[in-house]
């Protein structure tokens, strides 16, 4: 072998140093990304987990707040029940007032007419015991 050779020889050998360590670190680039991809594959999972789980919860919130809304609905409702019903009330309470007063007042008229009644038949009766005192002395 010639010297040429003999370098052509080593160059080739260090290039194909050089060419494996290049094979063997593109074998580790190649392992890191595919345990890279892997890892991304279960975090997109994980983030599809999550994204199913939130909208799960966004449509029970929507439910919640669709009750809610009909609870206040249903609240308001009996609210203005109530109200109307408490006006009711009033005005009978009223009503009942104003009948009491005109009972009242009533019952004040027959006393006072029981009382001038009262003093008729009192006198009445002093005349006729004094028309009876007549008589009998006169027997």
């Amino acid at each position: 072998m010639t010297r040429r050779d003999g370098e052509r020889t080593r160059w080739t050998d260090e290039m194909l140093d050089e060419l494996a360590d290049s094979v063997s670190e593109l074998r580790e680039s190649v392992s890191e990304v595919r345990d890279s991809v892997s890892e991304l594959r279960e975090s997109v999972s994980e983030v599809r987990d999550s994204v199913s789980e939130l909208r799960e919860s966004v449509s029970e919130v929507r439910d919640s707040v669709s009750e809610l809304r009909e609870s206040v609905s249903e609240v308001r409702d009996s609210v203005d029940g109530v109200r109307i019903t408490a006006q009711a009330l009033l005005q009978i309470a009223a009503q009942q007032q104003q009948e009491n007063e005109a009972r009242q007042a009533e019952i004040t008229e027959i006393r006072q007419r029981q009382e001038e009644s009262d003093k008729r038949f009192e006198v009445l009766l002093s005349e006729v015991r004094y028309l009876i005192r007549q008589i009998k002395p006169g027997d």
